[in-house]
């Protein structure tokens, strides 16, 4: 069942979107048979089960860090980690840039933008990410490549409300790659979309979404 779903939910993508599959409270062999039908970037939001999942599958898996990245735990990914898609503060990008320097990598990052309407969901507001990379900080960074945006949209029934949230954040993006980022050519994704609205998310220029039950089915929490 997971290689089929896997399968449309592919088919449903536009060229150059990045498939993430959210497999988080989803157990080891579910990623396996997903690997096995030939997905090989995986996204967890959480630090311990990633590292189970890590020594127990291929290696040649490609993880993605998708929640909220509590400070201390940034020691233990950043060896392997792939992309963390929520960078919400300037400390967190600070520890993560320590971590890098001191394990000899670089890491790249999307900044985590807020543009949905409940408070529980984290992230810059588009003025403060500007603020944040007008103070200059991160260009220092050696640990560190920013290479784009994240974003969550409400969790709502309301189609237009989500586009305009994508909207929002894909302006932002534009806007932020113009002003700060103008030379890098690493800063071009945009991961926005998850399995009840990500293909709304591709009419919005969404280059990265993230896809969990769609594939897996409703996660399994006693894992």
């Amino acid at each position: 069942m997971i290689t089929q779903n896997l399968n449309k939910v592919k088919e449903s993508l536009k060229d150059g979107v990045c498939l993430v599959a959210v497999s988080k409270y989803h157990p080891t062999e579910s990623l396996q048979e997903a690997y096995d039908a030939g997905q090989r970037v995986f996204g967890e939001s959480h630090v311990q089960e990633l590292l189970v999942k890590k020594d127990a599958l291929p290696k040649d898996i490609k993880w993605h860090f998708i929640g909220h990245l509590q400070t201390n735990k940034v020691k233990q990914i950043v060896p392997f980690i792939s992309l963390i898609h929520s960078v919400d503060s300037t400390k967190l990008l600070r520890e993560i840039n320590k971590h890098a320097i001191n394990n000899g990598v670089v890491v790249d990052c999307l900044l985590q933008i807020h543009v949905a309407q409940e408070t529980t969901k984290f992230g810059f507001t588009p003025q403060e990410l500007r603020d944040m990379l007008n103070e200059g900080e991160w260009r220092d960074m050696k640990g560190v490549r920013i290479v784009g945006v994240m974003c969550m949209a409400t969790n709502t029934d309301d189609t237009n409300q989500i586009r305009e949230e994508f909207r929002l954040a894909r302006r932002t993006f534009e806007d932020v790659k113009k002003t700060y980022f103008k030379d890098s050519e690493e800063f071009k994704e945009l991961s926005m979309g998850m399995s009840g609205d990500y293909l709304i998310a591709q009419d919005e220029h969404s280059t990265m979404v993230r896809v969990g039950s769609l594939i897996f089915g409703q996660r399994d929490y006693s894992h």
